[in-house]
C-alpha cells in the first residue's frame, strides 16, 4: 500500500502535545475526537450489555449501542508546527483507574459536559484538579439540551474565573476546533507566566 502524506506529522512540526479529552460516560468524547482527528482515529468502544446497563446511567441516552472501555485517539495539526494527540477517556466509573494513566504526561484537558447533567462533571473535574492537569471546559450541544448562560455553568460548576469555558458541537468539526484553539490558547498562556 503506497504512503498516505496524512499518516505522517509533517516535516515542519517542532512541538507535540498531548491533550486529554475527557467527560462523564455519554458526554460525546468519542464524538468530539472523531470529529476533529486527521487521522482514522482509534476507538475501543463495545457493545453496551446487560451488564453494562445495570451500572451504567442511560437515562440521558436510551438509543447509545456502544461505550468506551478503553481509549479514543486521534491527531490533528493545530498548525504547522504543532500537532495534538487527543486522547479520550472512558466515561464509566469502574474504568478510573485507566483515566488517571491516560492523564500521566498531558499537557491538558478539554472537559466535554453535559447540560442535561451538569453534576456528573464534578467528578472529572476533581480529578484532573487533584492530578495537577491544567483544562478547559466545553459544552456540548445536544440537540433538545438546555441551553444556560455560560455565567450560570460557570458558577454551577464551581469554576475559576481563569477557567476557559466555552461551547462546542462535538458533531462539527470547526465547533470542536474552536474548543481545542481555546484550550491551547489557554495552556499556552499558562506556560508563558513567570
Amino acid at each position: 500500500m503506497p504512503d498516505r502524506p496524512d499518516r505522517f506529522v509533517a516535516a515542519t512540526v517542532t512541538a507535540t502535545a498531548k491533550i486529554v479529552v475527557a467527560g462523564a460516560f455519554g458526554v460525546g468524547k468519542t464524538t468530539f475526537v472523531g470529529s476533529v482527528s486527521e487521522v482514522q482515529p482509534v476507538h475501543m468502544e463495545e457493545t453496551i450489555t446487560r451488564a453494562s446497563e445495570l451500572v451504567d446511567d442511560l437515562d440521558r441516552t436510551p438509543q447509545k449501542a456502544t461505550t468506551t472501555v478503553g481509549v479514543d485517539f486521534g491527531r490533528k495539526h493545530l498548525s504547522d508546527d504543532l500537532v495534538l494527540y487527543l486522547f479520550g477517556t472512558p466515561g464509566q466509573a469502574r474504568f478510573r483507574f485507566l483515566w488517571e494513566e491516560l492523564v500521566f504526561g498531558a499537557l491538558g484537558a478539554l472537559v466535554l459536559v453535559d447540560p442535561r447533567d451538569l453534576d456528573a462533571s464534578h467528578e472529572i473535574l476533581t480529578l484532573l484538579e487533584e492530578a495537577g492537569v491544567a483544562y478547559a471546559v466545553a459544552v456540548n450541544q445536544f440537540d433538545g439540551a438546555p441551553h444556560y448562560p455560560l455565567t450560570e455553568i460557570r458558577e454551577a460548576l464551581a469554576l475559576d474565573g481563569h477557567t476557559p469555558l466555552g461551547v462546542c458541537d462535538a458533531r462539527q468539526r470547526a465547533s470542536c476546533m474552536q474548543a481545542l484553539i481555546q484550550l491551547t490558547e489557554y495552556l499556552a498562556n499558562l506556560e508563558s507566566r513567570p
